[in-house]
């Protein structure tokens, strides 16, 4: 079989509209096969093309591959659909998750569907990790988005993760691909965008009650921070099942097709870490700390990337909270503990501890005075750790609740999706988060 390969003008189309695929193979024909992602992969539609070749790109510019254009069909129901590329017909339902052959997509709705739920795919992240054509912003300082992957069907930067080898961390088959499954199986309807959709001010006036992202949402713009903000002051809830979110800003060519992060301070030289740096340009915290938008950042969390980790779950400080109900924990027990919650990577607020043992915010870091800790988790020293402001706190993971016109739940772990299908507790709290903010 004939090498494939391609990806999306845009990442995402509204049903009903023409998407632009480009893709490239000295084979004489493309099959073309889109699933769409829920709680089993269901095939949506097939079309096929005179295949054309094309020469691999570099990661900083676009690849200009060879354009076909397709309709969406107004009748596909919003939600994150992967095309599977072939040069033969395919036969039966192939791995979803590769890396190569595949492109991601989402489609959102044409006209406001009346679900309460927005669910936004982390494209800016997956980007970032994209090294397609030698490079990603973890070795440059612009990337083109008009390359093969971006959350699947490309190379990715990062070490294995020990507790699913199943497909590389930044990629939605990791996280997110998990979570929608579960919502879906459980009977939770959701629209889906992207965040290139929200930077350019989108879909969160269309009558959403709730806004979630999971897993690693690390890479946000000035326009996408502005627009959620916006969204939440006027009542709209946030809900956020992961961590590392919002750590890194970047911005956006006018066309959507660029990348920028200037992550390195002055001067830096090779082998400068920029988490652990001060100084660095697009730091969020540094100059508008995400602390503010979320309660949490990860300049006081910190990150296990490599191998196993300490088995730590969150202890819980309010087991009468909503958030526990039906979960049957009481103060002190331990969520998640057993499937070690808590990591790769984890978010948190400035804290201290009264005079009855329950941590509570300081608000020196722009945690909001009415974030309330409803579990933590204090990190080992063997953890990586980010630069932040001097202070004596502990580092520690803070999953929790406040309301600033809308109420913001941040779970502040990555790897709160891996345990929704094993750990009914964990499932448990999702479950009142959903049902309460929607």
């Amino acid at each position: 079989m004939s090498a494939v390969n391609g990806y999306a003008a845009r990442p995402s189309v509204r049903a009903g509209e023409v998407v632009r695929l480009h893709i490239a193979t000295a084979a004489p024909r493309i099959h073309v096969d889109f699933y769409r992602w829920g709680a089993a992969p269901q095939h949506a539609g097939h079309v096929e093309w005179p295949g054309r070749a094309a020469a691999t790109g570099r990661f900083d510019a676009d690849w200009r591959w060879p354009a076909y254009e397709f309709r969406v069909p107004p009748q596909w129901r919003s939600g994150v659909y992967i095309a599977v590329l072939s040069t033969e017909a395919a036969h039966g339902i192939p791995p979803l998750d590769a890396r190569e052959a595949r492109i991601l997509l989402v489609v959102t709705p044409s006209a406001p569907s009346g679900h309460g739920i927005l669910y936004k795919i982390p494209t800016f992240t997956y980007q970032a990790y994209n090294t397609a054509g030698g490079g990603s912003l973890y070795s440059a300082a612009q990337v083109t988005t008009r390359r093969p992957g971006g959350g699947v069907g490309g190379p990715v930067k990062g070490l294995p993760d020990a507790y699913d080898l199943s497909s590389p961390r930044q990629t939605f088959a990791h996280w997110d691909a998990l979570f929608i499954a579960w919502m879906e199986r459980n009977g939770i309807e959701a629209d889906y965008c992207t965040d290139l959709d929200l930077h350019e001010g989108l879909l969160l006036h269309d009558g959403y009650r709730l806004l979630v992202s999971a897993g690693h949402d690390e890479y946000w713009s000035p326009e996408l921070r502005r627009h959620v903000t916006t969204f939440r002051d006027s009542g709209g809830h946030l809900a956020n099942f992961g961590a590392n979110t919002c750590w890194w800003r970047v911005r956006v060519t006018p066309d959507g097709t660029g990348l920028f992060c200037d992550k390195f301070p002055p001067g830096a030289t090779g082998g400068t870490d920029p988490d652990s740096s001060y100084g660095c340009p697009d730091h969020w915290w540094e100059s508008e700390p995400e602390n503010t938008l979320l309660g949490v950042s990860y300049r006081n969390g910190g990150g296990h990337w490599d191998g196993t980790r300490t088995r730590q779950g969150f202890i819980v400080t309010d087991a009468d909270h909503w958030v526990y109900s039906g979960t049957g924990l009481q103060a002190g027990d331990s969520l998640g503990r057993d499937g070690a919650l808590i990591g790769y990577e984890c978010d948190g607020a400035a804290f201290t501890y009264d005079h009855s043992g329950r941590p509570r915010p300081t608000g020196e870091d722009g945690t909001p005075e009415n974030f309330e800790i409803l579990g933590i988790a204090e990190l080992p020293p063997d953890w990586n750790f980010p630069a932040r402001e001097p202070r004596a706190t502990p580092r520690a993971a803070t999953l929790g609740v406040f309301t600033a016109g809308g109420t913001v739940f941040t779970a502040a772990t990555t790897d709160w999706a891996r345990l929704l299908a094993t750990d009914p507790q964990v499932a448990a709290v999702t479950r009142n988060v959903l049902a309460r903010l929607s």
